[in-house]
């Protein structure tokens, strides 16, 4: 090559071997991301070939991390935030603390020194931003109660591993380390010994506090105000790059002054940026990048895998999986099912926990820095984060394989998260005036309606079909996944499915077999396609109508067998052409009066 180019070079090998072995690992019905971290393993140091620069990968990395809890922010609210307080917070701190307990444990097996098992313990107990995020999106999850709970079970162990990234530095040398007073090599900042423990806790507590009241009482009238702006320039360009400026300038800043995490520096900021009327928009402009960085995640894992170390380190590398999978999903398992949230809240909650990453591998470097963990400490974690991932999604199926017994086996209703409607609706599309409380972990239930149509997604374009069908009087029930257009739904008088369509369960509940129409307003077109599919299969009957945006879709949903496909951008223009059309013949004939 006639110069480095070692950025372009980690970028290029990257995305495009993570391209490839996730189109295989797509090919086979396995999850793509354990393709990108096998992508890394293969560009890695511990594999011959080509080896990326671990450093500028890991910075790639980071900010996709800042772009996806940026993106978890923009729909996630204070209000949602402070109503998952009470389980969110105990669970968080009792699960770390039984998790680190099992990490020592292991440690003390192994012969090393307390420091050691704190640190390695602490490393096992908190979750990938990144895996949970992306598990909840694929599952549609994050606007549901459950993915609240998760979520703010999140930012629990964020703030939690940030108090301990502060700490050790000062605890060090208590633990059988190397103290460093004047920085580290995490990068991360540091406190004098001479404030002691709790004045070390006091500092870090008191800079998290300013970080959140600045978002709050800044943050919420600029962030709004400079989106607000930027729109009325009518530049796309600029809308866009306000976005990403906020989201990356936020995350630097909160790290570089207030000690916060740059994830959680992000959150708060897609958080406060939630409250515009531009918050849509914002999510939209910022998920292709959010996507391409997120890929950059996992293969910088994969980099730091050494695939050898499965043999070095069999049996140890087998419990600390054991301790990642079993130990923290039990526990989180008993924690919420104590505080009486139905079977299903607490499965789901026990496979999004049930893996580490990027704060794990933060406090293994940080550990090894100062000479508190051993390196097979760390190759241990970086083990037990590759597995855990590559296992996450079959955590996901166990799950809904063990529901149904674990119900059984519990021989009572769960508690309830809220009341959802059920029986035939008094006028066409509406609610009956007495709604049946349901439980969460149960199926929906099945609508008396007959001869209705179902209405999936009420979005933008969901929104105004609806409204014409309750206008024209025509029955109708709208399948939905987000609680709180669910509720406006209620309000609304519209009778509504909670869940995905995708689902079995769920999409049984609009009773397909009675149906005269399916209307699919989901942007979607592959979910669409496998809810087309699933409604010819109740009924061979029933008559579909779909949306798309590429000639391509509208060919797959209608090979598929939906009987009607419209295309938004060939209406656009046929809606043009029409007035275009009008607007002359109009003109040849009379002329229009003048707008007074």
């Amino acid at each position: 090559m006639p110069h480095d180019t070692p950025l372009i070079a980690t970028i290029v090998a990257g995305l495009g071997l993570a391209f490839v072995f996730g189109a295989i690992a797509n090919r086979f019905r396995i999850p793509p991301l354990v393709g990108y971290l096998i992508a890394g393993v293969f560009v890695g140091p511990n594999t011959p070939g080509f080896v990326a620069d671990a450093g500028l990968a890991n910075e790639l990395a980071e900010i996709g991390v800042i772009l996806l809890m940026f993106g978890v922010g923009l729909h996630f609210s204070l209000k949602d935030l402070l109503s998952v307080r009470a389980i969110a917070v105990p669970g968080a701190i009792v699960q770390i603390g039984f998790a680190t307990a099992l990490g020592a444990g292991l440690a003390w097996m192994l012969g090393w020194s307390m420091g050691a098992g704190l640190v390695f313990g602490l490393a096992l107990s908190v979750a990938s931003t990144v895996v949970l995020l992306r598990a909840l999106q694929e599952r549609r999850l994050i606007e549901t109660e459950r993915g609240r709970i998760a979520v703010g079970w999140l930012i629990v162990e964020d703030l939690a591993m940030v108090l301990a990234l502060v700490l050790l530095p000062a605890l060090a040398g208590v633990l059988g380390g190397q103290e460093q007073v004047e920085g580290h090599s995490s990068g991360l900042p540091s406190l004098s010994a001479s404030y002691g423990v709790w004045g070390v806790v006091g500092i870090t507590l008191a800079k998290v506090a300013a970080f959140v009241v600045v978002m709050l009482v800044v943050g919420r009238r600029v962030i709004p105000w400079i989106l607000h702006y930027v729109a009325h320039t009518g530049s796309r360009e600029l809308f866009r790059l306000a976005v990403l400026a906020i989201a990356l300038g936020v995350a630097f800043g909160a790290a570089k002054l207030f000690g916060v995490s740059l994830a959680l520096g992000a959150f708060f900021a897609g958080m406060i940026m939630s409250e515009s009327a531009l918050s849509h928009r914002a999510a939209e402009e910022s998920l292709p990048l959010r996507d391409a960085f997120s890929v950059l995640f996992f293969v910088s894992v994969g980099m730091l895998f050494d695939p050898f170390s499965l043999i070095s380190n069999g049996w140890p590398v087998l419990a600390t999986l054991a301790i990642i999978v079993i130990g923290k999903s039990l526990a989180a398992f008993v924690i919420v099912v104590a505080f009486r949230y139905p079977i299903a809240t607490a499965l789901m909650i026990s496979a999004s926990l049930a893996q580490i990453g990027e704060f794990s591998f933060i406090l293994a470097e940080l550990g090894v820095g100062l000479k508190l963990l051993p390196e097979q400490g760390r190759d241990l974690i970086l083990a037990g984060a590759i597995l855990s991932i590559v296992l996450n999604p079959l955590m996901f199926l166990a799950v809904d394989w063990m529901k149904p017994w674990l119900e059984r086996r519990a021989g009572k209703t769960a508690p309830l998260d809220e009341a959802k409607p059920i029986g035939p609706a008094t006028e066409p599309g509406q609610l009956a005036s007495v709604a049946a409380p349901v439980k969460e972990d149960g199926p929906p239930p099945r609508t008396a309606l007959t001869g209705h149509s179902i209405l999936v997604g009420y979005g933008r374009v969901g929104s105004l079909v609806a409204a014409s069908l309750k206008k024209a009087a025509l029955p109708f029930l709208v399948i939905e996944d987000a609680d709180k257009t669910l509720a406006k739904l209620r309000d609304d008088g519209i009778e509504t499915v909670s869940g995905n369509a995708a689902s079995s369960e769920v999409f049984a509940a609009a009773n397909p077999e009675g149906a005269s129409r399916l209307i699919l307003a989901i942007p979607n077109a592959f979910e669409a396609g496998q809810i087309v599919l699933r409604a010819h299969a109740a009924n061979p009957k029933i008559n579909v109508i779909a949306r798309a945006h590429s000639d391509a879709e509208v060919e797959h949903l209608k090979g598929l067998g939906a009987d009607t496909v419209i295309m938004g951008e060939r209406e656009i223009a046929r809606g043009i052409v029409e007035e275009v059309i009008e607007g002359r013949a109009e003109t040849a004939e009379e002329p229009k009066a003048p707008i007074t």
